[in-house]
């Protein structure tokens, strides 16, 4: 029997992690949640799943929620002293950290401090503070699973190979709802344009930056820090069908791929049941029906933000950190109207122009960079003066 703390169980990631849970209860056992405002959700995750430990967003939400339950059969606590007490919990064996956002990035680097097992769909940790991150991993024994589909594709691809042997890494992205729409028209896109994602079900900041390719950047740098390989060795490819989640090319000219549908609970699986498997009752792959499987290289007209994040990892230091904060900033002005789609990478790339690059040696460096960026993007929205 695993046991697990979900960090994010209201969201895509966490509800298709319980959704496997549920067809294995005598595989896991949930010991402790967080969510953010979600508390209907999380009522009714409590009431099935049972734990032990939730954690909320703020002190006025866990209040609610007490009320709501009335006698509590759950202890229920908040911020983020709330996440790294879920993440942490004694009796946690692994960590699902499915947060989306830099909120999730104490929390799961306090789980690998104590030696657990992540299993990480959280990139924008690892875009943050992948050396610390990576450097604590190895410290602890603390084993990093990917969740991602592409990073679980690699993973997958490269078992029973050598480090040595590898050539390249190769992301595929989808290329959103705007790979076939004239760059012209890119400015006049709507948010429920953009929310429209072909494949795959997402929260609305994952599927905001598939349309950018921003969430391709960050996975480049994620698949720098996961997998040690230099970034010259990661490169990107437009996959439409969505079918090959990433691929590993080797010395040899032989490419290595994990191909599947557009479901994410198989990389979930993986990552809960390595190095084993779990049935899921999951459609097959039928590739007689796909017909073809295309790979085209990005246009970086189209996708200004996928140049931004290779720039900021080749730069180093708090960049990553300055380009994850802006972008999360531009993101959610352009969901709230305060920014056209076409403003977001024009956000960070001022943004990043602006920064005064310093070194990471600690943790605090990374936030005090966070916190600089957050502020002046969203000074910069709100003079509307790109």
């Amino acid at each position: 029997m695993k046991r697990l703390a979900i960090l994010g169980s209201t969201g895509s990631i966490g509800v298709n992690t319980l959704d496997i849970l549920r067809q294995f209860p005598e595989k896991f056992e949930v010991v402790s949640l967080s969510a953010g405002v979600n508390i209907q959700l999380l009522k009714k995750q409590i009431l099935q799943f049972r734990p032990k430990l939730v954690s909320v967003l703020n002190k006025e939400l866990s209040e609610t929620l007490r009320r709501e339950l009335l006698n509590p059969p759950v202890e229920i606590v908040h911020g983020v002293e709330g996440l790294i007490r879920v993440a942490t919990h004694p009796e946690v064996d692994q960590v699902v950290s499915a947060i989306v956002g830099a909120v999730g990035l104490i929390p799961t680097l306090s789980a690998i401090k104590t030696g657990k097992t992540i299993a990480l769909a959280n990139k924008e940790s690892l875009v943050m503070a992948g050396k610390i991150m990576m450097n604590e991993a190895k410290q602890n024994h603390a084993e990093i699973l990917p969740v991602d589909s592409e990073h679980s594709a690699i993973f997958q691809s490269l078992i029973g190979h050598q480090k040595e042997d590898i050539h390249r890494l190769i992301l595929t992205a989808s290329g959103g709802p705007f790979l076939n729409l004239p760059t012209k028209r890119l400015h006049e896109v709507t948010v429920k344009e953009a929310l429209n994602h072909p494949h795959w079900e997402m929260g609305k900041k994952v599927t905001i930056d598939s349309a950018s390719l921003m969430n391709k950047g960050l996975e480049v740098i994620e698949a720098h820090w996961l997998f040690n390989i230099p970034v010259e060795k990661i490169m990107v490819q437009i996959h439409p069908q969505s079918v090959v989640h990433s691929m590993v090319e080797y010395i040899d000219g032989s490419i290595v791929a994990q191909m599947g549908i557009a479901d994410m609970r198989i990389p979930i699986s993986y990552a809960l049941s390595f190095p084993h498997r779990l049935p899921l009752n999951l459609p097959p792959l039928d590739l007689s029906q796909i017909g073809g499987l295309t790979f085209l290289p990005p246009d970086p007209e189209r996708f200004p933000c996928l140049r931004l994040a290779y720039r900021s990892i080749e730069i180093g230091e708090t960049m990553p950190a300055i380009l994850n904060a802006a972008n999360e900033i531009a993101v959610n002005a352009f969901l709230d109207g305060s920014l056209k789609f076409t403003d977001i990478p024009l956000l960070i790339q001022r943004v990043m122009e602006e920064h005064e690059l310093k070194p990471v040696h600690t943790i605090e460096d990374i936030l005090r960079a966070d916190q600089w960026a957050r502020e002046r993007s969203k000074n910069i929205v709100e003079g509307r003066k790109l």
